[in-house]
Order: C-alpha cells, then sequence, then structure tokens
C-alpha cells in the first residue's frame, strides 16, 4: 500500500507539472504571469507547491497557455488540483506550527523514506509524550507560549509518530544521535529512563534504525539538524530547523549536501545494535549519580 497522498504533496505534484509544461514551452515565470494577470510570486509558490491555486479557472488558463488541450491530461490535473485544496487533520492547529511547519508535516506523512540527524535533543518521532512536554515547557517563558501551545504541540508530535508505528506503510526511518542529544538531561531521571526505553523500543521496528555518534569519536558533525525525504516520484526535499521557522527544499544542490552529511556521520556512528547497550549504560547512570561522568 502506498503512503498516504494528503493535499501538500498534491499541490508539490500539481506544481512540478506545472513548472514542466511551462519550461516545455520556453516560458518565463514572469511571462506566463504578465499574460495571465497573476502575481508572479504567487505562480512561482504554487509551482514549488507552497501555495495552492484557487480557482479552477486560472488552472484552466494555465493549461491553455501552455497547449495542454487532451481531454485526459487535463482531467488528470484538475483532479490532482481537486486533491491539493482538500484540507489537512492539522489544519486547525496550524497556529501553533512553526512557519512552513505544515508544509513539512504534509510531506513527511507522503515520504516512504526519512534519514534524519539530531545533535542536541532526542529526535521528534521518537520522543515520549513527558519528555516532548518538558521540552515545549521550558521554552515556554522564553518564547511566551501558552500553556495551550504546550498541550498542543506535544500532541501533535505524538500523533506524528503514527508514522513509525502504523500498521499500512510505516515510514522508514533512519535516524543518527548525536551522543550529546541523549546524554543532555531533560526534566529529569525518570524521564530519560523511559525516553531511553522507548528509543530501544522504537529500535525495534523493522522500519527502524538508530544510531548514536559518540562525543569521543573525532568525526564530521553537521552543523545542525537535518532531515531528508525521499517519495516514490517526487524529487526529495530536505528540512532544517531554524530559530524561528523550518526550511524545506527540494533544490539538489541541498538533498545532496544533505545525504553526503548523513552518510558521513553513519560511517563513523555506533552501529544500531549497540544502541540498546548505550542507553541502558546511561540508565544505570541516572540510577547512580556518583558514575556520571
Amino acid at each position: 500500500m502506498a503512503a498516504k497522498r494528503g493535499p501538500t504533496f498534491r499541490r508539490r505534484e500539481l506544481g512540478r507539472e506545472l513548472r514542466k509544461l511551462r519550461e516545455e514551452n520556453a516560458l518565463t515565470l514572469q511571462g506566463v504571469a504578465d499574460d495571465l494577470g497573476f502575481s508572479h510570486t504567487k505562480l512561482a509558490r504554487v509551482e514549488v507547491g507552497a501555495n495552492d491555486l484557487p480557482r479552477t479557472g486560472d488552472l484552466e488558463a494555465l493549461m491553455d497557455l501552455y497547449g495542454v488541450y487532451d481531454k485526459d491530461d487535463r482531467e488528470t490535473l484538475i483532479q490532482l488540483h481537486r486533491e491539493s485544496l482538500s484540507k489537512d487533520p492539522w489544519t486547525p492547529y496550524k497556529q501553533y506550527m512553526p512557519s512552513k511547519m505544515p508544509v513539512y508535516r504534509g510531506l513527511e506523512e507522503a515520504a516512504h523514506t526519512m534519514r534524519a540527524y539530531q545533535p542536541d535533543v532526542v529526535f521528534g518521532l521518537l520522543q515520549t509524550e513527558k519528555y516532548a512536554r518538558a521540552l515545549f515547557q521550558a521554552a515556554k517563558p522564553v518564547d511566551e507560549t501558552t500553556s495551550e501551545f504546550v498541550e498542543t504541540n506535544t500532541r501533535l508530535r505524538m500523533e506524528r509518530k503514527e508514522l513509525i508505528t502504523r500498521t499500512d506503510n510505516p515510514l522508514l526511518l533512519k535516524v543518527i544521535l548525536d551522543e550529546s542529544a541523549v546524554r543532555r538531561l531533560v526534566a529529569g531521571p525518570e524521564v530519560m529512563k523511559e525516553q531511553y526505553a522507548e528509543i530501544v523500543e522504537l529500535g525495534r521496528l523493522d522500519n527502524v534504525t538508530i544510531q548514536i555518534l559518540p562525543n569521543l569519536v573525532v568525526t564530521y558533525r553537521a552543523p545542525s539538524n537535518f532531515a531528508v525525504l525521499d517519495f516514490p516520484d517526487l524529487d526529495s526535499v530536505v528540512q532544517t530547523d531554524m530559530p524561528t521557522t523550518i526550511s524545506v527544499t527540494d533544490e539538489q544542490r541541498e538533498v545532496g549536501k544533505g545525504n553526503r552529511r548523513f552518510d558521513a556521520m553513519r560511517e563513523s556512528a555506533m552501529a544500531p545494535a549497540e544502541t540498546p547497550t548505550v542507553l541502558h549504560r546511561l540508565t544505570q547512570e541516572w540510577t547512580q549519580p556518583s558514575i556520571l561522568t
């Protein structure tokens, strides 16, 4: 069974097809915008799937300009357009999400593979509810958020874990955690021990691979967290967290950089089979504080 393809994925499919048609006709974004009275910026965002195309009439005007007259071809694009306009389940929570997070959320729903690196905290899809809530709670006074924001984002993060635990076509997840990410105390020892147990349990899933990159290994380490998402028939994207937003791009130069970074760190990280041993040792350290290093 194929991964779920929601409105975000359909917008990117439609945008890709429209960009391909425009380029085949040797037309520029500005030229199309001038011919049809569109905003140049609006059309650019439609082509990368960042915005939807609200009116069917706009799509029909583009198809006419691009010479798409075959009935079946037009119907295919119109169907893509219809599906791109439906609402994602998390649409009511967009106000609680960082900028571009709704787009990323829609893409990860449709991805078949994710390769991710997290240097600072446990990767989001591996977090327990208590761990996630503690992170949002700690940031609350600094970011001036509300208790509703904390609870809503905790709930959304837990719902996202279905990507790797669902029975039908779960996401193939490969994660590298810097040792600092699992050593950093969040909330308290009991929360950490529960978090370690969750990582071990999720690591037993056939579709999940978790490696730890030791602090004492001299190797390349990416300067920030990132995730590369692959799809069956759409260009890969790379996501990176920013101070107040997230970056999501399918620019091949950036995707290639993400792949090279992941591969370099994977070679230096411990084998997946060693992860439970490392976390068991850390659990003992939290139980016996006197042996903390």
